[in-house]
Formats: C-alpha cells, sequence, structure tokens
C-alpha cells in the first residue's frame, strides 16, 4: 500500500473519483511530456512547484472534474515510489486520508507493507500517521515501525498531523497552504486505486473492480 499523503495519492484518488479513467505514473517530468497525447492532461510537481510545459500542478482540488480521459502525473516522491513498490508486489493499491475507509475495507486479513513515499528519502510525518491510521484497523502482528506508527496516528487528530509536517509547511511557503486542508479530508471518497500494469515504467493506475474485489495475502502489518 504506497502513501504519499501530500500529496501524489490524495490527487490520484481525487482525480479517479471525479471520473478520470486511469493515471499514468511517471518517474520524471521528461517521462510524463514524451507522454502527451490527446485526452491526456499532463500534470505534477517538481520542486513544489508545477514544472514547465505541464497542464496541472499536484493539487487534488485541480481534479475535481475531468479534462481528459487520463492524467500522466510525475511527482518528485510519490510517483516513483509507486513504480517501486509495482516492482516487488503483484498487488499495490494507493492509500490517502480521502479514502481511508474504502482502502481499509478492500483489504481482507493480509501481509500489508504500507509504504510511505516520505521527501526526498527521509520519513514523512503525515505518510507515517495514515500509515498508523490504517495499521490500528488491521488484525495481525505487527512490527516496531508499526507500532509506532499507531501512536503517532493516536495523538493527533487528521489536519493537525498534517499541518505539523515539514512537507506543510513547504506547501504553505508555496502558496498551497490549501492543499493541506483538502489532503486531511477523512474518507470523502470511496475510490481505491490500484496499479494495474507497468508498461515501460510507468505505472497505470486504475480503481479496483467496482464488484469489490479484495487485496489478499497472509498475516504482518509492516511500516
Amino acid at each position: 500500500m504506497v502513501i504519499d499523503v501530500l500529496r501524489a495519492t490524495s490527487t490520484m484518488v481525487q482525480a479517479l473519483a471525479a471520473g478520470y479513467e486511469r493515471v499514468r505514473c511517471c518517474q520524471s517530468v521528461e517521462d510524463a511530456l514524451a507522454l502527451r497525447a490527446p485526452g491526456r492532461v499532463i500534470a505534477g510537481e517538481q520542486d513544489w512547484k508545477t514544472p514547465p510545459g505541464f497542464d496541472l500542478g499536484n493539487s487534488p482540488g485541480a481534479f475535481t472534474s475531468p479534462d481528459g480521459a487520463e492524467v500522466v502525473l510525475a511527482t518528485t516522491n510519490g510517483t516513483p515510489m509507486m513504480a517501486a513498490a509495482a516492482a516487488h508486489s503483484d498487488h499495490v493499491v494507493l492509500a490517502s486520508l480521502l479514502n481511508l475507509d474504502a482502502v481499509v475495507a478492500a483489504l481482507s486479513p493480509a501481509d500489508v507493507l504500507l509504504a510511505g513515499a516520505g521527501t526526498n528519502g527521509r520519513p514523512a510525518l503525515e505518510d507515517t500517521y495514515l500509515a498508523g491510521r490504517i495499521a490500528s484497523r488491521l488484525e495481525g502482528e505487527r512490527t516496531d515501525a508499526a507500532v509506532m506508527a499507531e501512536w503517532l496516528a493516536d495523538a493527533r487528530e487528521p489536519l493537525g498531523a498534517l499541518a505539523a509536517s515539514a512537507d506543510a509547511a513547504k506547501l504553505r511557503e508555496a502558496g498551497l497552504g490549501d492543499d493541506v486542508e483538502w489532503c486531511a479530508q477523512e474518507s470523502v471518497l470511496d475510490s481505491v486505486p490500484r496499479v494495474a500494469a507497468v508498461e515501460d515504467g510507468v505505472g497505470i493506475v486504475e480503481l479496483t473492480d467496482p464488484h469489490g474485489a479484495t487485496i489478499r495475502s497472509s498475516a504482518e502489518t509492516r511500516v
């Protein structure tokens, strides 16, 4: 389960809930621009800014109605993490606070690895917080990291946890403070994105089976 609360997984959840058919997740700005085609919206961020030539940034509030069939997304941390996860697992789902209830409901009792994208290789407070919220609702043994994430989640409410993070401070500096409040909304969307395929290093993210397919494996919760 890939987590990038501020903001990649929040943006993907929002985009698919709004009606985009899929999100193509790229590992670089150049890869995203190379996929420009009719019906595709090129979106993302680099150093908190919308890259030159992109149609949209990485603010989930910009994805409330589709401007095409697909989003091509490139971000500093979230989209590379998603591609890395897909290389090591056949079942990868994307989690945010926006779809917290839905993503937990999509899991059967399972060996779940909660993978926070973090920031430039370092853990991020907001991702650890969400990992703790999810871990607390799953059965089975926990790693020490999962227990620590649960303790953090017990100590804060969503907006307080997100707003206290270094990434939230960077967003406020960039004039994107509203994104923090948007991403702190809890369980307002039913979308459960999954990695459907990886093509030439680009992750194809779509919604899970609308008839309720679940992600299955065996019994440990790891962070």
